[in-house]
């Protein structure tokens, strides 16, 4: 689901773009003779290393560089001085990393792998991916002025990639979700159509577009960035952070602060139900209807100003602030599912860079985009595994394929594929 926001993270753009490539180091010297095993090892299936007790207590001295937003930064790039580990060197080369084998065991299943399917631009974000049961195909859009999107055919192998034009076009779909046969668009941007930021129904049968929201009382939203649809009461609820203005991909200055809203289709009514975050994200909704879960991704532009007329210090455009929040919240829904109370972190991105698509798996487990890959949790935030991939997942979906067990990755130039155990939440 989500943002414009991981362009500032993953690819420093603005001022100049950069492709994410991995962060090269010098090792340190070794002290001769010294060696330490065990940190990692071969687990479960070909592909998947198991990084014991978390790394929770590593040969010291060691050292791993802070993400800046210039370069991918993985759980690999760990330093280890004056010892040598034969065994972490593996962690760099596994697709699946897991923290807990019991539990990796269950969302890995027997074989699991993860295969790289299209190259796409390294130079734009790639997000909103929908999967539509009906058609077997998977929506999803670059974020970049051009007003044609993607769609992968999964009906027959190989799979293939096109592009089409909705009808009339919309300009950075930035969310989507299915629902009820329509694809469910948060929009981001507003400075190439007449289009503003709001949300936008898709029907994929018909290619026709059809605006339902696009002002808060006249007041212009900054930037729609994620979406979802409560299948009970129809509610959309959708985040709003400031970076469709700092990236300028929208045309007037914020109106309303940063926040969180839902959305009645029924009524056209617009209720704000959090406004404590910098940069609201990706937003998904447990599978009992019990709590949702948002993150907010102010590392990402915490030093941006609010007006371009103002500089950001340092160097033009954003910039990523390690100490900034990369943190999944935990809501409880109350209030007969118009409200988001209890407020709770439970996970700090520290393995990739800002936590961008969002999503809860059948079981109620939270998978999250970031960096190079994907981050498992459970609901509790405690991490389960990583899925390492070669480019930078922007944001990801399930198909329908094997009772929902498999995975599509977006991003930065690449389209990618996992298949594992772990069953998605059923597209209605």
């Amino acid at each position: 689901m989500k943002s414009i926001l991981a362009i500032a993270v993953n690819a420093a753009i603005v001022a100049g773009m950069v492709v994410l490539e991995p962060r090269q180091y010098q090792q340190r010297p070794l002290a001769p003779g010294k060696t330490i095993d065990g940190l990692a090892r071969p687990c479960i299936a070909p592909g998947v290393v198991c990084v014991n007790q978390h790394a929770a207590n590593l040969p010291y001295p060691f050292w791993r560089e802070s993400p800046n937003g210039t370069f991918a930064n993985n759980l690999a790039d760990i330093e280890i001085g004056g010892v040598e580990s034969t065994s972490w060197t593996q962690v760099a080369s596994a697709n699946f990393l897991v923290f807990d084998e019991t539990r990796g065991r269950q969302l890995l299943g027997e074989t699991p792998s993860v295969d790289f399917i299209f190259a796409v631009s390294p130079w734009a974000l790639h997000e909103s991916p929908t999967f539509v049961p009906g058609l077997n195909k998977i929506f999803f859009s670059e974020l970049s002025p051009i007003l044609e999107q993607f769609v992968i055919d999964l009906n027959a192998e190989p799979y293939t990639l096109s592009q089409f034009k909705a009808n009339p076009p919309i300009y950075v779909p930035n969310g989507g979700f299915y629902h009820d046969g329509l694809i469910y668009y948060s929009v981001a941007g507003s400075n190439a159509t007449s289009q503003r930021p709001g949300i936008i129904t898709f029907d994929p049968w018909t290619n026709r577009t059809s605006t339902l929201l696009n002002n808060y009382y006249g007041l212009t939203f900054t930037d729609c960035d994620d979406v979802i649809v409560d299948p009970v009461t129809g509610f959309v609820w959708f985040t709003v952070p400031y970076y469709s203005w700092w990236l300028q991909v929208a045309d007037t200055a914020p109106q309303l602060k940063s926040a969180t809203y839902r959305f009645d289709p029924v009524t056209g009514s617009t209720v704000v139900v959090n406004d404590e975050m910098r940069s609201p994200n990706g937003i998904a909704m447990s599978p009992d209807r019990r709590h949702i879960y948002i993150t907010d991704t102010e590392a990402a532009g915490q030093s941006a100003p609010i007006s371009l007329d103002m500089p950001s210090p340092g160097v033009s455009g954003l910039l990523f602030n390690t100490t900034g929040k990369r943190t999944v919240y935990k809501f409880d829904l109350t209030d007969h599912g118009r409200a988001i109370t209890n407020k709770r972190p439970i996970h700090y991105d520290a393995i990739g860079t800002v936590p961008d698509g969002l999503k809860v798996a059948r079981n109620g487990w939270v998978v999250t985009a970031t960096g190079n890959g994907l981050s498992v949790m459970d609901e509790y935030g405690d991490l389960i595994a990583r899925v390492q991939t070669n480019f930078t997942v922007n944001n990801f979906v399930w198909s329908d394929q094997d009772d929902y067990r498999e995975v599509w990755m977006v991003g930065q130039g690449g389209v990618g594929r996992v298949r594992w155990d772990l069953q998605g939440q059923k597209a209605a």
